[in-house]
Parts: C-alpha cells; structure tokens; sequence
C-alpha cells in the first residue's frame, strides 16, 4: 500500500525545466539596462561644464535628465501592453535600438566637423529623447524576464540583477563624467564613450535573443501564463487597494531618489563640496545600494518576506534622507555627506526589486509588465514634480564665499524632500497589507516541484 501510495504521489510532482539561456538573455537585459542608465545621468555630475560647453543655463542641462521622465509617462502604457503582447523579444530589440541611435546621436551633435546646422543643444537633446524611449522597453522588462524564464527560487534574484543594472549604470556616470570632463574642452570623448555599451547591447540583443520565452516553462505560473487583457488588466489595479497604496508610496520614494540623483551635486557645490566629492557621494550611493539589494534579493528568495523587507527599508531609507537633509547643509562635513549618502543608497535601492516583485504578488494574474509599468509611470510622475518643485523652492544667496557654483539655498528643498519621504514610508507601514497571489496560486498547483537544467 505505501508503494502504492508513492505511485500515486509522484506522477502529480510537476517537471519544470530551465535553460542555461536564460542567463544570456538576463546578461543581455542587464548591459543594456546598465547602457541607458549611464545615457540618462551621464551630464548631472558635470552640469556646469556642460552649461558652459553647449552655453546654455543649468536648468536646461537637467532638461537632459528630466526629459527621461516627461517621455516615460505617455510611452509607459503602450511598452506594457507590447511587453505582455508582443513579447519580451520585440521590446528589448526594439529598445536596444533606440538606445544605441540615441547615443550615437548625441555624439554627433556635438562634433564640430559636422555642418553646422547638426550642432548643439536641439540634436543632443533629440538624441537623449531617444534613449529615454528605450527606458520604458528595459525597465520593465525584469519583472517579465523572471517570470517567464526563472524558476520560484531564484526569481526575486534574476529580477534584482536586472534592476540593479540600472543604478550599477548610474554609479559609471557619477565616477566616469567627472574623470572624463576634466575641462569642457572633453564633454565629445564622454559622449563617445557612453555610447560604445549601447552598440555592444543592440548587437547582443539584436542577434543573440531568439524568443520571448523558453521551449518549456520553469514554473506553474509561468506555464498557465494568462494574465488579464491589457485595459481589464488595468481596472483590476486601478480596484486594488494594496496595489495602489504600493503604487502611491513607492512612487514617491522613487521621485525622492530620482531627485536626490538628479540635484546632488548642484546641492552639494554651494556649500563648497567640488565635482568631484559629489560624484564619489553619487558612487558610494549607487555601490551601497547594489550591496544592499544583492543581500535583501537573496534573502527575500528564501523567506519571500516582500512586505516585511519592503518596509524595514523604505522606513530606514527615509531616516536617512532626512539625516542627509541636514548634513549636507553643513560645511567640511565630507565623512559624514559620504556615510549618509552611503545608508541612503543601502536602504533605498534594496527596496525597488523587492517592491516590484511585491506588485506582481498582490496583483495576480494581471500581466508582470502592467503590474510593474504602472508603478513605474507613478514614480516618474512623481520624479517630475519633486524635481521641479525643489529647483522652485531654491533662493538666491546674498553671500556664499564657500560655493564652486550659482549660489542658490537648498535648505528648504531638502527638508521638504526629506518630509514627503518620511510621509509616504509611514503611510506605505500603517496601511499596506497583502496576499502573496501568485505564490499562493503555485502553492496550489505545485507539490514539491522538481527542475532539470537543459544547456539549450
């Protein structure tokens, strides 16, 4: 009767299957995403040699970052609906293209062999416009990569090392703009360089991905993949209470580090900290932060506690911006700007693949790219707006003798940030609760489930 038994149990264990391949495509996605990062903030550690070289006003040079944000709101709901409708091929190949004509372009512009009506401002800033069509396509993506080719155990680490690419391309910005444009006179190298890995991507992309999706999936949510139409999609989140506070407060978050990347040196250099310190405070912020996720995507694997490590570090990431909003208004403070920036970076980029992982779950069966694209477009808009309204909310110094730059007061800005912050953690602690959906529906569906590994 027990080997009875034993019969009947294992023909229900179900076999999935995982290909050596999906590292590739997981490789490919994370150059890539690395490639656009770097595009996006390449002129925010140097806006004021960029200022000078192209002769236009600081504000414009941010235009170069803000820009990715203006263009992601709109584009953002047509990537979802291609992403859970056309595949996770066509978007990267497609997105890997605007990417590499974006970089190229914005290295001709500023190529004085070239006529002179292909010069300036205007080409440079069409050229990034393109990169920032690609964001959405490769942002996107990690959330859907991991789903479709990953099995459970290791999905909230294929999705860290997809997203964390991201900020991995922010660190090359923060410590390669400043060696580079040692003087104006080296903004075209720069510009040269940055576009070398978003060739290498589009070439990778374009001929080494072959399909959206395995020859058999790795998992039971995977394998009875049916997530809702993309506008019943849309209404089923826009109807859940969990997903929107999520989408709500870590949208917020999101605006408050886009800002902090955004505005850090120009907050910095009026208290007399040079080029050079606030892109190593921008290094040190990125590095931490590809620490922390490493470590909380590893351990969120094992436990699959989404909540409890979204909390703990959005709560820990607003104790730090607020200490950050007071000591960077102090002067000869380096080690304790770095160690700031440093805890900020820890706590707060552990939280965005947890948090994107944390979407899918209260939000199954709807598609991984509507889950993830709409909170997406909630941190963009809200990117845009702290960051205007903190630029609105600077005032002119009568006296700075410390400032290596306009003399502007950021004191109330980054109060302000620092407060909006604190709000959106606690609300995001009293009000957030939530069933795991997806992983409850594999529960169901999976005894004891078994891989194989398959070199294909």
């Amino acid at each position: 009767s027990r080997r009875a038994a034993q019969s009947n149990r294992v023909p229900h264990a179900p076999q999935f299957q995982v290909f050596r391949r999906r590292w590739f495509v997981l490789s490919v996605l994370c150059l890539l995403n690395c490639s656009n990062a770097m595009l996006w903030l390449s002129f925010a550690p140097v806006a004021d040699q960029t200022a000078q070289y192209l002769r236009v006003s600081v504000d414009q040079v941010n235009w170069l970052s803000i820009v990715y944000m203006v263009v992601a709101i709109p584009v953002s709901f047509m990537t979802t609906w291609m992403l859970d409708t056309w595949g996770l091929r066509v978007s990267l190949v497609l997105g890997s293209w605007l990417n590499m004509v974006g970089g190229i372009l914005r290295y001709i512009s500023i190529l004085k062999p070239v006529p002179a009506v292909m010069w300036g401002f205007p080409v440079l800033m069409f050229g990034q416009t393109l990169c920032a069509l690609a964001q959405p396509l490769v942002i996107f993506s990690p959330t859907k990569l991991a789903a479709l080719w990953f099995p459970v155990h290791q999905r909230a680490t294929a999705n860290m090392l997809a997203s964390m690419a991201n900020p991995v391309g922010l660190l090359c910005a923060n410590i390669l703009s400043p060696l580079i444009v040692e003087s104006t006179n080296n903004l075209p190298l720069m510009l040269g360089i940055y576009a070398v890995p978003a060739a290498v991507a589009c070439l990778l992309a374009t001929l080494g991905i072959q399909r959206s999706v395995p020859p058999s999936p790795p998992s039971a949510s995977a394998e009875t993949s049916t997530s809702e139409p993309f506008f019943q999609g849309m209404k089923l989140l826009l109807r859940n209470r969990p997903y929107m506070i999520l989408l709500l407060c870590f949208g917020g978050g999101t605006g408050a580090f886009t800002a902090f990347s955004t505005l850090l040196e120009q907050i910095l250099c009026v208290k007399g900290y040079t080029d050079d310190f606030a892109g190593l405070c921008g290094a040190l912020f990125i590095f931490c932060g590809v620490l922390g996720a490493a470590i909380v995507g590893l351990c969120v694997d094992r436990t699959k506690q989404f909540t409890e490590a979204t909390k703990v570090n959005m709560s820990l990431s607003a104790l730090a911006l607020t200490a950050f909003a007071v000591v960077s208004q102090m002067q000869d403070q380096r080690v304790a700007v770095a160690t700031v920036c440093s805890l900020l970076g820890f706590f707060g980029f552990a939280v965005y693949p947890i948090a994107m992982e944390l979407s899918v779950e209260c939000s199954y069966p709807v598609g991984e790219a509507s889950s993830s694209g709409l909170i997406f477009v909630s941190g963009q808009v809200q990117s845009i707006i702290y960051t205007m309204v903190l630029q609105a909310l600077t005032q002119e110094l009568a006296d700075s003798p410390f400032s290596t730059c306009e003399a502007l007061s950021w004191r109330v800005p980054v109060l302000v940030m620092a407060g909006l912050c604190s709000l959106g953690s606690c609300c995001f602690l009293l009000l957030f609760r939530t069933d795991y959906r997806r992983l409850r529906a594999e529960g169901t569906n999976e005894q004891g489930p078994q891989y194989g590994l398959l070199t294909a």
